[in-house]
C-alpha cells in the first residue's frame, strides 16, 4: 500500500498568507524526503482559511525543491476556467515536472467562489463534464482543431488564424502519454459519479470527510463502471484519505489530535462541520440517510473521522479500516495546520517510517496466509 499526502489546506484566518504558504511548501518537501508517493493540494478562491487559490501555481514552486513525489492538483476546479487554459496549464506543468504530475479535477464546490465568478446559478457539474471532454480532446487531437461537441458550451478552433508552418495554432500535449493520471475526489456516499470515473479510467480518491462505513460504496461503483466497459478494475487505482495523527505515545496523540486545547484537528473539523452544515451537506458525516442533523455534532464527527495514537494504535486502526472496506492502493494522509511544527513533522515521519512498514508487513503476512 502506498502513502500519499493531501491538504486543503486549512489555517486559522489570523495567520499571515506568506507564513502559511511557507508551511504548506515545507510539508510537501518533507513528504518528498520521507518517500510519500504523491501530494494533493487543494484550491479555493474565496476562503481565507483554505487559502491556496491555484494549486498548479503552488505546486510549480515545488518542482525544483522535490525529487520523486508526484505533485497533484487537489483539485483543479474546472467550472472556474475555460478548458483551453486548463489543458495548456496542465500540459505545461507536466513538462516542467517531467511527468511528476497528477491531474486532480472537480467542478468546484465552494459557492462563494461560484458567486465571485458569476456562475452561482449555473450547473457547475455540467460545466465540469463539458470541460473535461474538451480538455481530453485537445490532448488527443492535432490541428486544425474543430472541437464542437453537441450541447457543449465550449467550442475550440484555431483554423481561421493558424499558421502551422511557423508553429501558430498548436495546442500543447502533456509530457505523459497519452495523458497524466486523472483523479477525482469523492465525497458523497454511494456517489454515482464514481461509475462514470470507472468508465473513463479516472481514479477515485475517497475524501477523509466520509465515514469509513461508506467508503466501500465508492469501490463498488468504480467496479460497476469498469464492468460496463469490459475492463478489470485495479485496486491500486483507489486512494482513501483519512485524518491521521501519529505520536510517540498515545497520551500525546490524544492531547494534540482530540481533547487538548488549541489542537489543529479540532480547528480543522470545526471548519468542516460548520461549512458542511452551512452548505446543507451534513449528509457526508451521517451513518445513515435518516440520521438527524442534531446528532452530527463536532464530537461525533471527530470520534468517527480522526485516527490518532502512538504507532501501534494507528497501525491497528489502519488494519481495521482495511478489514472493513477491503483492499485499496493508497492511504492518503490529510495535512493539518502546524500548531506545533515539531509534532506535525513527527507525525508525518512516524507515518512513513514506522506505521506504513508495519501495515504493509501485516498485509503481506495476511496475503500469504
Amino acid at each position: 500500500m502506498r502513502l500519499g499526502y493531501f491538504t486543503m489546506p486549512v489555517h486559522p484566518i489570523d495567520r499571515t498568507w506568506a507564513e502559511t504558504l511557507k508551511e504548506d511548501r515545507e510539508a510537501v518537501i518533507l513528504a518528498d524526503k520521507l518517500g510519500y508517493y504523491d501530494a494533493f493540494m487543494g484550491e479555493h478562491l474565496t476562503d481565507k482559511a483554505e487559502n491556496i487559490t491555484n494549486s498548479m501555481i503552488f505546486n510549480a514552486t515545488l518542482i525544483s525543491d522535490t525529487k520523486t513525489i508526484k505533485l497533484a492538483t487537489g483539485t483543479s476546479n474546472l467550472s472556474h476556467m475555460h478548458p483551453v487554459l486548463v489543458a495548456q496549464h496542465a500540459a505545461l506543468f507536466d513538462h516542467l515536472s517531467e511527468g511528476r504530475f497528477i491531474f486532480g479535477v472537480s467542478p468546484g464546490a465552494l459557492t462563494s467562489d461560484a458567486e465571485a465568478l458569476g456562475i452561482l446559478e449555473q450547473d457547475r457539474n455540467k460545466m465540469f463534464a463539458e470541460a473535461i471532454d474538451v480538455i481530453l480532446a485537445i490532448w488527443e487531437r492535432d490541428p486544425p482543431y474543430d472541437i464542437d461537441f453537441p450541447d457543449n458550451r465550449y467550442k475550440v478552433s484555431t483554423s481561421r488564424t493558424q499558421a502551422l508552418e511557423i508553429g501558430v495554432g498548436f495546442l500543447g500535449k502533456p509530457y505523459q502519454q497519452p495523458r497524466p493520471e486523472i483523479v477525482g475526489t469523492v465525497v458523497a456516499p454511494y456517489s454515482p459519479g464514481v461509475v462514470l470515473m470507472g468508465k473513463r479510467d479516472f481514479h477515485p480518491l475517497s475524501a477523509n470527510f466520509l465515514l469509513s462505513k461508506h467508503l466501500k460504496s465508492h469501490w463498488e461503483n468504480y467496479c460497476k463502471g469498469k464492468a460496463e466497459v469490459g475492463v478489470t478494475p485495479d485496486v491500486n487505482d483507489w486512494r482513501v484519505a483519512r485524518t491521521i495523527f501519529v505520536a510517540d505515545d498515545d497520551k500525546t496523540a490524544e492531547r494534540y489530535a482530540r481533547s487538548g486545547a488549541n489542537n489543529p484537528y479540532e480547528f480543522y473539523w470545526s471548519q468542516m462541520h460548520t461549512k458542511m452544515k452551512r452548505g446543507k451537506r451534513l449528509y457526508v458525516f451521517k451513518g445513515h440517510k435518516d440520521q438527524s442533523d442534531d446528532e452530527i455534532t463536532l464530537d461525533y464527527v471527530m470520534d468517527n473521522c480522526v485516527i490518532h495514537g502512538g504507532v501501534s494504535k494507528v497501525v491497528d486502526q489502519l488494519l481495521a479500516l482495511r478489514e472493513e472496506i477491503g483492499d485499496f492502493g493508497e492511504i492518503v494522509y490529510a495535512g493539518m495546520d502546524w500548531v506545533d511544527p515539531a509534532l506535525g513533522k513527527r507525525s508525518m515521519q512516524l507515518m512513513a517510517e514506522q506505521v506504513m512498514p508495519r501495515v504493509n508487513a501485516a498485509l503481506g503476512k495476511s496475503a500469504a496466509a
